[in-house]
């Protein structure tokens, strides 16, 4: 009798337990390369920019980009970085009109 169970329940319980580990592979390719920025890119207020339907971040002197802006973000090569960047209003010293010290 208990080799009756092993033979009927021991496939069902693996097939159950195996059913639970199912890895799907990630949507869309794992690695894009981001078209370069151009050689001026002008800032506003906030740090992004949108070039050739790629998200672009700067912080810190990095510059990273993305597919969508909530992320994720890679890291842009520096090859890619832009030569100059700008500022849409803001005064000197790169802060905006409504920064006080």
């Amino acid at each position: 009798m208990t080799e009756l169970r092993t033979t009927i329940y021991g496939p069902l319980f693996a097939a159950l337990l195996l059913s639970g580990c199912v890895v799907s592979p990630a949507y869309g390719p794992d690695y894009v390369v981001a078209p370069a920025l151009p050689m001026v890119v002008e800032l506003g207020v906030e740090p992004y920019y949108v070039h050739d339907g790629f998200f672009y971040y700067y912080h810190d002197n990095r510059w990273s980009y993305s597919r969508d802006r909530a992320g994720p973000w890679r890291a842009l090569p520096p090859d890619r970085y832009p030569r100059e960047i700008r500022y849409k209003n803001r005064g000197p010293r790169g802060r905006g009109p409504g920064d006080r010290d």
